[in-house]
């Protein structure tokens, strides 16, 4: 699918390819304290798999092993509170960026808001509170870290629930996040001086500076203009660009279309 080629396979697993594509392609625009773009997230990752892609779930569910209830989902009549509740205390806490991604992970799954696809919407979720937090986590999504511990992830998961405490499952996906940073630094030749890490850091600053000089040249410019002028990919572009915005060093002004970028003063 990368290379536009066709794929053979069941129709339903090519559209969850092709959402998820879709989802990740988009992840850097979303707001990670917002609940509206928690339910644009989950439309663009369950549109045409699910009759209530983008909206919380009307009835309620659980997460059977078998014939056994491994997980009974918050009642749907609270879901729309625990979540806004959630998002909340997402925006004022205090740790960590790194432990809270954890801890929303867990309990974004406690909850289970919704009928189907809570599992990817948690974990790009966390990827993206991530992602504001450093970009290097643009290139180490969540979901390759389960997709690679997918038993343990689930046996954590049901053992928080179990005992009503998730610091284990914080401290397992902290383990995994630690051992794949580590594998990347060491794949890169790391060094105690320079690492992974704060390569890309530096990296991102530099590009960034880059940007806003065209921008303040031409606030015109598309992101594919952009690329192109900066041997960037366009997903990189819209990465910074989505930062740059956040950071309140760029405006837009008018639709996406016919608009423009201006660099404050």
């Amino acid at each position: 699918m990368i290379d536009g080629k066709h794929v053979f396979g069941p129709p339903e697993d090519i559209r969850e390819v092709k959402n998820a594509y879709e989802a990740y392609e988009r992840v850097s625009e979303l707001d990670p304290y917002d609940v509206k773009n928690l339910l644009f997230a989950h439309k663009l990752m369950m549109e045409g798999l699910v009759k209530e892609a983008g909206r919380f779930r009307s009835g309620n569910v659980g997460v059977y092993a078998g014939d056994q209830l491994i997980h009974a989902g918050t009642p749907a009549r609270y879901v729309p509170d625990l979540v806004s509740q959630l998002m909340t205390w997402l925006k004022e806490s205090k740790y960590h960026p790194l432990v809270t991604s954890c801890i929303f992970h867990y309990e974004f799954e406690f909850i289970h808001p919704f009928a189907d696809g809570n599992g990817r919407t948690g974990r790009l979720w966390q990827s993206l509170i991530l992602q504001k937090w450093n970009d290097l986590f643009a290139w180490l999504p969540v979901e390759n870290l389960v997709h690679a511990n997918q038993t343990e992830y689930y046996r954590v998961l049901q053992k928080a629930d179990n005992s009503g405490d998730s610091t284990e499952f914080v401290e397992f996906m902290l383990g995994m996040i630690r051992n794949a940073l580590k594998e990347l630094s060491e794949n890169q030749g790391k060094t105690d001086n320079n690492d992974v890490a704060i390569n890309v850091a530096r990296n991102v600053v530099t590009n960034e500076d880059k940007v806003l000089e065209l921008l303040r040249q031409d606030g015109r410019l598309t992101a594919k203009v952009l690329s192109l002028s900066l041997g960037l990919t366009q997903r990189q572009v819209q990465r910074i660009l989505a930062s740059l915005k956040e950071e309140k060093k760029i405006i837009r002004y008018g639709a996406r279309k016919n608009g423009y970028w201006k660099v404050p003063e």
